[in-house]
């Protein structure tokens, strides 16, 4: 990797295994500076033979990523429009990008992951959840719209039509145990998730 970002650390973990960690304070809330920097990332991985898995989580223990920045919605989408073009400058279209690499992704998840960021982990092939603190949910019906950014896609086809409609009519928050149960990460550790190694991935 040959980029600098302001919201991530990304560094190699083990052959072929890059670990990124968000780290944007005070919460990890997605604005332009986070979406500048996965446009970029995604961008570079597309093109990073070396890299097979990528493992991301959070700097911060209490938040993976809450939810969207709502004080900053434009400048974000114009970040997003650098990865899909002034027609499709969505978050949606970004995890869709993300979910599309040719590595495998794995999301580690502490604390709160609510929104557009259970979005992003959903867009990973993976999540495995804290029982400690992860939290999950969609709360956008609150707002008078449902998730936008793949969320009732990704729910669907994991929890079954009869749970997702429950999850995002609802916009409850589920703890990791009750997200496990359904199926919403693939497993739940207590305390944290531990280091994830891959082995057998060299080219």
């Amino acid at each position: 990797m040959t980029q600098t970002y302001r919201t991530l650390r990304v560094a190699r973990i083990d052959e072929g295994v890059l670990g990124v960690v968000i780290d944007a304070p005070p919460m990890n809330l997605i604005g332009p500076d986070l979406v500048r920097d996965l446009v970029s990332l995604l961008g570079e991985l597309e093109s990073d033979e070396d890299v097979r898995v990528m493992v991301l989580e959070s700097a911060d223990p209490e938040y993976f990523v809450p939810h969207v920045d709502l004080t900053r919605v434009q400048e974000y989408t114009a970040e997003a429009a650098e990865a899909g073009g002034p027609d499709d400058a969505s978050l949606g279209m970004l995890w869709h990008m993300l979910s599309e690499l040719p590595v495998v992704t794995i999301a580690k998840l502490r604390g709160r992951a609510r929104g557009a960021g259970s979005e992003l982990a959903l867009a990973c092939d993976m999540r495995f959840a804290a029982r400690e603190n992860a939290v999950l949910g969609q709360p956008e019906i609150g707002f008078g719209a449902p998730p936008g950014a793949g969320g009732v896609q990704h729910l669907g086809r994991l929890l079954g039509r009869g749970r997702a409609i429950e999850a995002i009519l609802g916009a409850a928050d589920f703890d990791a145990d009750e997200a496990e149960r359904y199926a919403w990460p693939a497993r739940t550790r207590p305390r944290r998730p531990p280091r994830i190694t891959v082995t057998g991935l060299a080219s």
